[in-house]
């Protein structure tokens, strides 16, 4: 998706607070730097680290990034957020960004696997796909963990990129590192029976829960499944608050399942520089019938 408009007419003065700092926030902060907002973007991360990708927004001069300072409380009706380390910051638009988790530990040896979480794991899957197919110089057979939505999109996806995927919902004790040059694949997993099964690749797309721990101290709706309810155009139940990317969710789904970050992203900030401009806060979500 294209970027928003440029716009030069929000205010100054006009504070936009983002609580997450996860690719959906990254490409947020990058939509508004290019629609050229004028206001201030602080970006609240968990993260104790400085990854590149961060830095380079942190250096963009209308933005702030808070590393290890999570948000831990929202104050609506003030429209503050407080940080687990007792920090407070105003806002007048609040993007809720946190992402989710996943609902298990780690398989062991999952770091030599893909994974499919969102939407966006798709081109990465495909690229380490299409490697693996060139290694094998055959069609990839692929072995993946998981059942619910995320595992029904990541199977179309291995199909669609010409793996002969077998599925298991039985989670593995172990997984078994591949040969692939890449160092992306594995070949095996071994469940707690000592029972395996084998292939060339292996993905996990197990459950995950959105993040949505701050809706709580808003008020906002949350989804029966998790995520904090939004509307189409990103709104939650409360004025001046938004949410994107995993820890939000649409008609019950988490909003990574259903739309690529950047997409999102960009007509999120087209609703936050309106909003901007009309210095007032974002319209309530219609509660349902």
């Amino acid at each position: 998706m294209s970027a928003p408009a440029p716009s030069t007419s929000t205010s100054a003065a006009t504070r936009i607070v983002i609580a997450g700092a996860g690719p959906a926030a990254q490409a947020l902060v990058s939509q508004l730097d290019r629609a050229r907002f004028t206001g201030t973007i602080t970006v609240l991360s968990n993260r104790d680290d400085t990854p590149e990708e961060l830095l380079e927004l942190a250096l963009l001069p209308q933005v702030s990034v808070r590393f290890g300072q999570p948000a831990s409380h929202i104050d609506a009706v003030n429209r503050t957020v407080a940080t687990a380390d007792g920090m407070e910051f105003a806002y007048d638009q609040l993007v809720i960004a946190t992402g989710s988790a996943p609902v298990a530990s780690p398989v062991e040896g999952a770091g030599a696997c893909l994974s499919y979480s969102t939407i966006d794991d798709a081109a990465r899957i495909g690229e380490a796909v299409s490697e693996v197919a060139r290694e094998l110089g055959r069609r990839p057979l692929g072995i993946l963990v998981g059942n619910g939505t995320a595992a029904g999109q990541a199977e179309a996806v291995l199909r669609a990129q010409g793996v002969r995927p077998v599925r298991t919902t039985a989670r593995p004790a172990a997984v078994v590192p591949g040969t692939s040059a890449s160092g992306l694949a594995a070949s095996a997993v071994i469940f707690e029976d000592g029972s395996s099964m084998n292939g060339d690749l292996v993905v996990l797309a197990e459950e995950r829960v959105s993040r949505d721990g701050l809706a709580a101290s808003a008020g906002l709706r949350t989804a029966p499944s998790g995520g904090i309810v939004i509307s189409q155009d990103f709104r939650t139940s409360v004025p001046g608050i938004w949410a994107l990317g995993d820890a939000a969710a649409f008609d019950g789904v988490r909003l990574g399942l259903l739309v690529a970050a950047a997409s999102a992203a960009g007509a999120c900030a087209t609703q936050l520089l309106t909003a901007a401009s009309a210095g007032s806060g974002a319209v309530p979500l219609q509660a349902a019938a």
